[in-house]
């Protein structure tokens, strides 16, 4: 082990493999693509290099190396990028070390000790054997019980309302700390009749640990079990408040363990409940996950795309009535996410049709329809299409969802199909979709951030500086060409490139390539990234070809920009001293304009002789 932690991590873990398990990579030369995960872009124009250990996207510009991926992809701080990273790499980093022990790692510790705790309750005490026989008896295996790791939180005895919070208070932590985790709640009641001013949130309940994409425990969400509680106003189902480590809005039960075969498969199916998602990966369906007690957010159909843009959804679904799920469809729909839709047997849930038949299950699953047949057929067994309310009712609940449709050519077929149906012409349904839409056109907004939606910017480069790099790059993969760069050449390039072929020159090896390999050493820290990108550059376009041609084209168009550039910037002092009525600096500005111009001309002229004598 090294004293330096980052760079143990870095040579235990390949870029490829950790950007690989966020997103899907595809073999490009030397390097791997992938269409950008931090902004909207349809070509991809994300890419890894294996030789660098770095990533860049060539749309908006994000670049880094593992650590940076992490922090972005996961919105976290460097001390937690290192803690993920290090728990995948097999690095131990030391507790002492105040630098990396962060609240967010105390809250981690808090929700493993009480995950142990609540499992030991579930296998020793004597209604946590009650609940596991109850579990058994809705399908539940031991294996998923172990894999999952299920639990129980007593309800109040003699141990009062402080159990768990009392167990961690003996490990060392405050009751504080408990409740920030959101495993206690703070009374706010006089003359409480609590044995301290926190009780335990879930008193009476199966626990189901929630985990992050590397097993590690979050949060918990709590059934109730009736049999050991008095109350019966109790909510069947209670979730922790947002914490630190915890957020509903950004969590998908189960994708720890789904999202290899989401990826496999290429599609994800998403359930409701906690039990749901348990007993379909025993049956089979391991690529199944639930939304964490939400309607789908904007955030976790960001991290679901990492893995598949196909959906199937397999929960109550009212397209006339609820909004909130509505809502979660629609932004996955203009995600780009194709889905479709489980129609479940009323008054059934997946975990209930698997329990009694998983063949059942399966079979729903393969015939899942697509969302908008689903829409369809909801919508047309509700109202009498024949009659005029009717119409109405249909046109007004279908028109929103077709409406949001972002490919027009669906957009219209549905349209066709609405206006089929309902038997009206066409053009009258074109007529309110078109009002409809007209309405929509208001910047939307980020509903978790409360500001407008984020639209990155792809990073624009000006001519000069793709030609510049593609020389670079071009250099770098052959490194004899710098010998067709000559100190007229330098003139012609901006100042970073400018830098590193002045380096590339300077160095005193003779060979091309060691000359290269000094250069590592030799180029100032402020340039070594953009070392970084040219050599990943210069790896992307190795499939593209690699022609004497393209070089030279590349430095001729370079020096036609420079000239042009001193040709314009003569002519604005000429102009300057027009303005001036200075006869004597307008004679000499001209004559240095002819003279370069003159220049010029003569070198394109030998040019041209030049290539006709090699013909």
């Amino acid at each position: 082990m090294t004293d330096n932690p980052i760079e143990e991590i870095k040579s235990k873990l390949d870029i490829v493999e950790v950007i690989g398990s966020y997103i899907k990579l595809q073999k490009a030369g030397i390097n791997y693509k992938a269409p950008c995960p931090f902004h909207k872009e349809k070509t991809p124009s994300f890419f890894v290099s294996p030789t660098r250990q770095m990533f860049k996207c060539f749309g908006c510009g994000e670049s880094g190396d593992i650590f940076r991926f992490v922090m972005k992809m996961e919105g976290v701080e460097f001390g937690d990028a290192l803690r993920i990273l290090a728990r995948k790499a097999g690095v131990k980093i030391e507790r002492e070390n105040p630098e990396f022990k962060t609240k967010r790692k105390q809250l981690y510790e808090i929700n493993e000790l009480a995950c142990r705790f609540y499992e030991k309750q579930l296998r020793e005490s004597q209604s946590g054997k009650k609940v596991n026989e109850y579990l058994l008896k809705r399908g539940i295996g031991e294996e998923s019980l172990e894999q999952w790791r299920l639990g129980y939180a007593p309800a109040s005895a003699a141990g009062g309302w402080q159990i768990v919070s009392d167990f961690l208070v003996g490990k060392g932590y405050q009751r504080s700390d408990v409740e920030s985790a959101g495993l206690a709640i703070k009374s706010n009641q006089a003359g409480s009749q609590h044995q301290s001013d926190y009780y335990d949130r879930f008193r009476g309940r199966i626990m189901f640990p929630i985990f992050d994409l590397y097993g590690q425990v979050i949060g918990f969400g709590g059934r109730l079990f009736e049999q050991e509680t008095t109350k019966k106003d109790l909510a069947k189902y209670l979730n922790i408040p947002n914490t630190l480590l915890y957020n509903k809005s950004n969590v998908l039960y189960g994708l720890n363990l789904a999202r290899v075969d989401v990826r496999k498969k290429d599609f994800c199916i998403l359930v409701e409940g906690y039990t749901d998602v348990i007993l379909s990966h025993q049956a089979g369906f391991k690529n199944t996950v639930a939304a964490s007690g939400t309607s789908l957010t904007e955030s976790q159909l960001r991290i679901l795309k990492r893995y598949s843009q196909n959906l199937i959804t397999a929960f109550d679904m009212d397209v006339a009535g609820d909004f909130a799920t509505k809502r979660g469809i629609d932004l996955a729909q203009e995600a780009g996410f194709q889905i479709k839709v489980v129609v479940m047997p009323k008054g059934k849930d997946p975990a209930d049709i698997i329990s009694e038949n998983p063949k059942e299950w399966q079979g729903l699953v393969a015939s899942a329809k697509s969302i908008f047949d689903f829409y369809f057929d909801s919508t047309f067994s509700k109202f009498d299409e024949k009659s005029e309310a009717g119409k109405r009712k249909i046109s007004d609940t279908l028109l929103s969802v077709i409406g949001k449709i972002p490919n027009k050519i669906i957009q219209s077929h549905w349209a066709q199909e609405l206006a089929r149906r309902l038997r009206v012409s066409e053009d009258s349904v074109l007529a309110e979709l078109r009002k409809l839409t007209s309405q929509r056109r208001e910047p939307r907004k980020n509903k978790e951030t409360g500001g407008q939606e984020e639209n990155k910017e792809p990073e624009i480069k000006t001519r000069k500086e793709a030609l510049e790099e593609a020389v670079l790059s071009l250099i770098l993969r052959s490194p004899e060409r710098l010998a067709l760069i000559t100190d007229e050449c330098l003139d012609y390039f901006s100042a970073r490139p400018k830098e590193v072929l002045s380096c590339l020159k300077k160095t005193k090896e003779k060979d091309p390539k060691k000359k290269l390999a000094s250069l590592e050493k030799d180029l100032p820290d402020s340039l070594k990234p953009f070392l970084d990108e040219l050599y990943l550059k210069s790896g992307l376009e190795e499939e593209e070809g690699d022609t004497e041609e393209e070089f030279s084209f590349c430095l001729k168009e370079l020096e036609k920009i420079f000239n042009k550039a001193k040709l314009q910037a003569i002519a604005g002092k000429i102009q300057e001293a027009e303005e001036k009525k200075d006869p004597k600096a307008i004679k000499k500005l001209s004559q240095e304009f002819n003279n370069i111009l003159k220049a010029i001309n003569n070198k394109e002229q030998h040019a041209q002789e030049k290539n006709k004598k090699d013909k």
